[in-house]
């Protein structure tokens, strides 16, 4: 890993377990229709939203409480020239029990500024990250879909 792939943590007085099922929990904290498996190594899901952005993800390794890697198979989105920008990059959860707590750390490996979505995906990311997935953890509800815009997005594409 290098320091220019996009990487955001949070620490949560909660147990690696809390962290780690939140974590398999993507409709919870990133898109409530999200279709396939996300909690087994081997478990293929895609995240879309209708008309902007559709990603195809396979669960690679996954360590109970301390460890999800995703590998995104395929990728489209419409806000950029180069639609598989993302194609073949790599989403670390790595989590790890702290003296405040567990902390748990993001990275995509692969998102890098000279990518054309650096600049929308990494505050998204944050958002998905520090505000979303932290909020399932410590509350029990997410924000998934709670970008601005994104909801209206969905909804428009379903009219």
């Amino acid at each position: 890993m290098t320091d220019q792939n996009f990487t955001v943590s949070f620490t949560v007085d909660h147990t690696p377990a809390e962290v780690f099922a939140a974590v398999l929990n993507p409709r919870g904290w990133w898109g409530e229709d999200i279709a396939g498996g996300t909690e087994r190594q081997g478990d293929t899901f895609v995240y879309e939203v209708p008309g902007v952005h559709r990603s195809e993800i396979e669960l690679t390794e996954v360590v109970p409480d301390r460890r999800v890697i995703w590998l995104i198979k395929d990728n489209w989105m419409n806000f950029v020239e180069d639609k598989t920008e993302w194609v073949n990059n790599e989403i670390h959860f790595d989590i790890t029990e702290t003296e405040g707590g567990t902390e748990l750390r993001f990275t995509q490996i692969g998102l890098v500024p000279a990518y054309e979505c650096h600049d929308v995906c990494s505050p998204a990311w944050t958002f998905y990250v520090t505000q979303s997935l932290r909020d399932l953890v410590v509350t029990g509800v997410g924000l998934p879909g709670g970008l601005p815009g994104q909801r209206e997005a969905i909804e428009a594409a379903r009219a």
